[in-house]
């Protein structure tokens, strides 16, 4: 295929990416679930297992082979942009509020599916149904811990905010989990793409070149870039050169920490938490959230799609580890979240909701994921299971918060100015 063609192609794919998302969305959200699981239920839809099965020729025609580089390669740049705003609007003062409570749930939210995934992967490590032969077996027990122990963040973030919780006891306490717990497994992750390169040296030098980024960009690049949120403050706006400015940076940032051997997203995730708050974050929201949440992403999810085969999964002993893997991940962080809130003191109804936030992966697990995917840590046979989990842990967060939130709400009626109408379900990630 031509260039030409390519190019020709690619314009049909955004268009046919875009309605499907669309409609999906709008369905999803529809029967209470937020948008993005309509839009990762989408990707799949579009992949193999749906379009493919029932119009195979049609489904070569619009994904053939050579156009999937072309479709990671622009979702990439959408998925660093996308880690970028997680960093922004990742607030650090919410853990100092509700420290040790936080400390608790998130570090029984890491420790128990870490100890659970590693079991799992250790049942697994000599299949290559699941993992490389080149593989060694503690990089897998480690991707699989750190699949098992990711929040979704920004959607938790996004309920807790939508539904003005923020400055709530279960608001703070989760937001505050959910922080901690994603810095953990990005950490184990980072190790363990530092270690895939089956080279040592090469191995310390990525852990060593990630670490020194983080401190640089935390501590001097933290202090010039506040000179850049001043400028911005003086004048209330984020000019077309300064956005340039720090668009370049972000650039920057994905592409030493891709050619050290860690991944770009760390390189977004990094830069976004040094940025100063207030104008500059506000108007970065505002500028790149929408063309990043409603063009860019749909194609991560569809690229995700095209590698999730659930045709793979249809015998009866794999469809037993994926509700076992499902089983696993739900109790290792669901119910061990519940647990530990409920030992800090948190009521009941405080401590499942926590417990639910916690256990939902979103999209965060398809980033991980597909990284697993592309340095061929992981087979597309568990791919397909994971992301079964995935999707899985996040359809049961809405429901479940939306019933415990509503019994939450009807109790602080009486005394609490939270009894005001608010959105039922999320519209984000």
């Amino acid at each position: 295929m031509s260039n030409v063609e390519l190019s020709l192609l690619f314009y049909l794919q955004l268009a046919v990416i875009l309605a499907v998302i669309r409609v999906v969305g709008i369905a999803a959200k529809w029967i209470g679930q937020p948008q993005v699981v309509g839009e990762m239920i989408a990707g799949v839809l579009m992949g193999p297992s749906l379009l493919g099965l029932f119009f195979p020729d049609l489904q070569a025609h619009l994904f053939p082979a050579e156009s999937k580089s072309l479709i990671y390669t622009v979702s990439q740049v959408g998925v660093v942009i996308y880690m970028f705003l997680v960093g922004i609007e990742f607030n650090t003062d919410v853990i100092q509020r509700r420290l040790r409570s936080a400390a608790s749930v998130s570090i029984t939210g890491i420790i128990v599916p870490f100890t659970l995934g590693c079991l799992l992967a250790l049942l697994f490590m000599n299949d290559a149904t699941f993992f490389a032969p080149e593989v060694a077996g503690w990089e897998g027990m480690l991707f699989i811990a750190a699949s098992m122990s990711i929040t979704a963040f920004p959607m938790l973030a996004r309920i807790i905010y939508e539904r003005g919780l923020a400055g709530t006891s279960l608001g703070t306490l989760a937001l505050a989990a959910g922080a901690i717990d994603d810095a953990a497994a990005w950490c184990i992750l980072a190790i363990v793409l530092a270690s895939f390169s089956g080279n040592t040296t090469i191995a310390i030098l990525a852990i060593a070149g990630g670490a020194i980024y983080t401190v640089v960009v935390l501590w001097g690049g933290k202090r010039l870039l506040a000179r850049l949120g001043a400028r911005a403050e003086r004048r209330q706006v984020l000019s077309g050169p300064m956005l340039s400015f720090v668009l370049m940076l972000l650039m920057l940032a994905a592409w030493y920490t891709d050619f050290v051997g860690i991944h770009a997203v760390f390189g977004g995730f990094i830069l976004g938490l040094a940025m100063p708050r207030g104008v500059v974050t506000r108007e970065l929201q505002r500028s790149l959230e929408p063309v990043i949440t409603n063009f860019l992403l749909p194609l991560f999810f569809v690229y995700s799609g095209l590698n999730t085969q659930l045709n793979l999964v249809i015998s009866p002993s794999l469809l037993g580890v994926t509700l076992l893997i499902v089983f696993v991940a739900c109790f290792g962080k669901g119910v061990a979240c519940w647990l530990a809130a409920r030992l800090n003191g948190e009521s009941n109804r405080e401590a499942i909701a926590i417990g639910t936030l916690m256990n939902a992966r979103g999209m965060m697990e398809l980033i991980l994921l597909n990284i697993g995917l592309q340095r061929g840590i992981i087979t597309p046979t568990l791919f397909t299971i994971l992301v079964i989990m995935a999707i899985t842990t996040t359809l049961m967060t809405s429901p479940i918060f939306g019933l415990i939130y509503r019994q939450w709400l009807q109790h602080q009626l009486p005394t609490s100015p939270l009894a005001v109408a608010v959105p039922q379900s999320p519209t984000l990630e």
